[in-house]
């Protein structure tokens, strides 16, 4: 742990700690600002740099002579697009029991387009390690959701073992005359603070939250991106690539070596040819005895040894990073359910941890949303304890598997459990069933009113008893 200045301390993971109910001084908040920009925003934007494809190879100093070709293969957007799309590519499912409450909430979700911005914030954390869900009131006092880069926003955590949230500083740089100055604001449990130019502003601003309005998602305790492991490997594979170009393009200039062929002359002596544009090298005097040749100047070169690198370089990407190759041979065919999920299990037990801190931290998201009772009446506030959080992973689906699990398990499981069975076939159990309800409820009333048509010799009398007539 370090010591920013004054009260301010900083982890290993980069978590900035304060005493519990401290409110931060001007060299404290300024200290906490100075070290985000300057330690921890260069590591983030360097990944941003490689989702983006602008990889360190782009920078290198030019080369004097040869080709210099510079490839990127962006494997860093590769393994963020991928994860993302298996962890969050079917959108999840965020319910209450089903009634009045329910509807509101999704009703809401649909309002702030919340899937689509936790999406965003998924691949945020996929690239950074971590990113910021931050909740707030529009122009007309409407509680509204949306996330923020750590690049220019962090949250502050009490010194307790809780480590509860303590404020949450979002800021911005501006040019001031001949320097840059964050601007921005802190939002404590109960009052929010603008800053500008170095100080903090006297007044405040009542939180209506009466809690700190954000909260923290992150890929792992480390904070540490999807591809962070394998940058170097990255940019390894950068270098074997245009390596490998360069060879390719050497061989494509390969000269021409004309040796004892005497061409056609012009008046000063010189062949009839072009022979700087046709890459050629004319040595019509040789060793005398020698035999007329020609042939390309090329120099040794090892393909199988280059192929190799690249290849080896390429699995061990996916391989520390446990995202598996989609486009390997080990995925082509039509693979059975179960071979299938094995196939994928590394990056399912990524993904399956992933989910358990994102399902903890939606719910303190919610928290803060139920609290001023918008979204729901004031007095369901607490409803964010009965939050029911689904994420399906992304993976081609084994159809005739699963009802076929869903058909044995009837019986032993209730109704509604052997729906869920059925995930990307059935989206909501509850309305499935109903829908089951209503169609079973058709087809007794068809039934009644198609025996209410029969022919009289037909029906069945109603006093129709036994032999007997009893």
């Amino acid at each position: 742990m370090e010591n920013i200045i004054g009260r301010a301390l900083v982890t290993r993971n980069g978590q900035f700690l304060f005493p519990k109910n401290g409110q931060l001084t001007n060299d404290e908040l300024f200290g906490f600002i100075d070290w985000n920009s300057n330690n921890m925003q260069p590591r983030l934007r360097e990944n941003m740099k490689m989702y983006l494809g602008e990889h360190p190879i782009l920078k290198q100093a030019k080369k004097q002579f040869g080709p210099d070709n510079r490839l990127v293969v962006n494997k860093a957007k590769t393994i963020v697009d991928t994860f993302n799309g298996y962890f969050i590519g079917i959108p999840p499912s965020i319910q209450l029991d089903k009634g009045e409450n329910n509807d509101k909430l999704q009703d809401w979700l649909n309002s702030v387009s919340f899937i689509d911005k936790l999406n965003e914030l998924s691949k945020q954390t996929d690239i950074y390690g971590k990113s910021i869900g931050f909740v707030y009131q529009n122009e007309d006092s409407e509680t509204r959701f949306n996330y923020v880069s750590p690049t220019k926003a962090f949250i502050i955590y009490d010194d307790t073992v809780e480590r509860e949230p303590l404020a949450f500083v979002r800021y911005e740089y501006f040019k001031n005359e001949s320097e840059w100055q964050a601007r921005g604001a802190i939002y404590y449990a109960d009052q929010v603070y603008r800053f500008d130019s170095d100080q903090i502003s006297p007044e405040a601003i009542p939180n209506p939250y009466k809690m700190v309005p954000a909260v923290e998602f992150y890929e792992n305790e480390e904070r540490q991106g999807v591809f962070e492991q394998v940058k170097s490997l990255i940019c390894a594979l950068d270098d074997g690539f245009s390596q490998k170009a360069n060879q390719l393009a050497y061989f494509d200039m390969a000269y021409l070596v004309m040796m004892g062929i005497n061409l056609k002359t012009d008046k000063t002596g010189k062949p009839k040819i072009d022979i700087a544009n046709n890459r050629f090298l004319y040595l019509p005097n040789v060793t005398p005895g020698s035999n007329p040749k020609v042939e390309f100047l090329s120099k040794p070169a090892d393909d199988e040894m280059q192929e190799n690198f690249i290849q080896r370089v390429s699995d061990a990407i996916y391989e520390v990073s446990m995202i598996p190759n989609l486009n390997d041979e080990n995925f082509a065919g039509n693979s059975s359910g179960v071979a299938l999920q094995f196939k994928l299990l590394v990056m399912q037990d990524k993904a399956n941890s992933k989910e358990r801190k994102f399902v903890q931290s939606l719910k303190k998201l919610f928290k803060i949303v139920f609290s001023v009772g918008q979204v729901l009446p004031e007095t369901d506030k607490n409803a964010w304890k009965d939050l029911q959080i689904h994420f399906t992973k992304n993976v081609p689906s084994d159809v005739a598997a699963m009802i076929s699990a869903a058909k044995d398990a009837e019986g032993l499981v209730s109704q509604r459990t052997q729906m869920k069975l059925l995930p990307g076939i059935v989206d909501d159990p509850d309305d499935e069933i109903e829908e089951i309800k209503k169609e079973k409820a058709e087809y007794i009333k068809n039934a009644q009113e198609a025996a209410g048509s029969l022919p009289d010799f037909m029906k069945q009398p109603e006093d129709a008893g036994d032999e007997d007539g009893q």
